[in-house]
């Protein structure tokens, strides 16, 4: 196969596709242009050129009134018939519903693509003090949240050094706990424990776990997480929560397997 790099137009549709992302992301209130521009590394006039051609497509909307780009309606179609294949979501519904109920805390889940996570599910505990953090459509680099942490565990090891060496700017971008050697400290720590814990690395008393979710060959594409403030995480609750999380992770793990048979 060909290099991305060497592909005619490889670049303009990398570019679309970024954009497609950012503008999915910030959801139905939408993203002003000089955001979407800044968050994709493009000046205005060349994120404005392409987001006109995805509006011709109908890919992306426009608000005349407060000019914030959207998702447009064929998003939505493609969206449905993508849907068919690759979404789990009404398998994992009542599991995420159940592991809120059980744990009182926010629970999500999400699925892999590519070098990042992207958040599917979203459901409340009943514990009043939430985190925000995470809600559906939110991506995050795999190994920072707790669910990519918990992916990233379990995925071979020369696919966990191809990903370092693909994303060296981890550290800069999330702090020293996403360095190489820090990183690779806690994809082990989680390999022994079962799930990834993540004590406030992205929101100071923020803290989360996650437990990878495998497919049939035993691919850790999906994985559980739940979120709460920093206190509901002490030492004896937090093994209780892994334990309980790791129990739904490997009922959703048997359920997935024996629905695509």
């Amino acid at each position: 196969m060909e290099s991305p790099r060497t592909v005619p137009g490889a670049q303009a549709v990398a570019r679309a596709a970024g954009l497609l992302r950012l503008v999915t992301a910030a959801g139905v209130d939408g993203a002003a242009l000089h955001e979407l521009a800044r968050d994709a590394g493009l000046s205005r006039s060349t994120a404005h050129r392409l987001l006109t051609a995805l509006r011709a497509e109908g890919l992306v909307d426009r608000d005349d009134e407060s000019s914030r780009w959207m998702p447009g309606p064929e998003l939505f179609l493609m969206g449905s018939v993508a849907a068919a294949r690759y979404d789990v979501t009404a398998l994992a519904r009542d599991i995420v519903r159940s592991l809120a109920v059980k744990t009182e805390e926010s629970v999500f889940f999400s699925v892999r693509r590519a070098d990042e996570t992207v958040c599917l599910l979203r459901e409340e505990g009943a514990f009043p003090i939430r985190s925000f953090v995470l809600s559906e459509g939110v991506r995050f680099p795999l190994g920072v949240a707790s669910a990519g942490l918990a992916i990233l565990s379990f995925l071979p090891d020369h696919d966990v050094d191809a990903y370092l060496a693909r994303h060296p700017e981890l550290e800069g971008s999330w702090g020293r706990a996403h360095g190489a050697s820090a990183l690779r400290t806690r994809l082990a720590e989680t390999k022994e424990r079962g799930y990834a814990v993540n004590p406030g690395l992205i929101v100071e008393g923020s803290w989360g776990i996650g437990a990878a979710v495998f497919d049939r060959a035993g691919r850790p594409e999906w994985a559980l997480s739940l979120t709460g403030v920093e206190f509901r995480f002490g030492p004896d609750r937090l093994a209780d929560l892994g334990r309980t999380l790791l129990a739904h992770a490997h009922q959703l793990s048997a359920r997935i397997a024996s629905a695509r048979r």
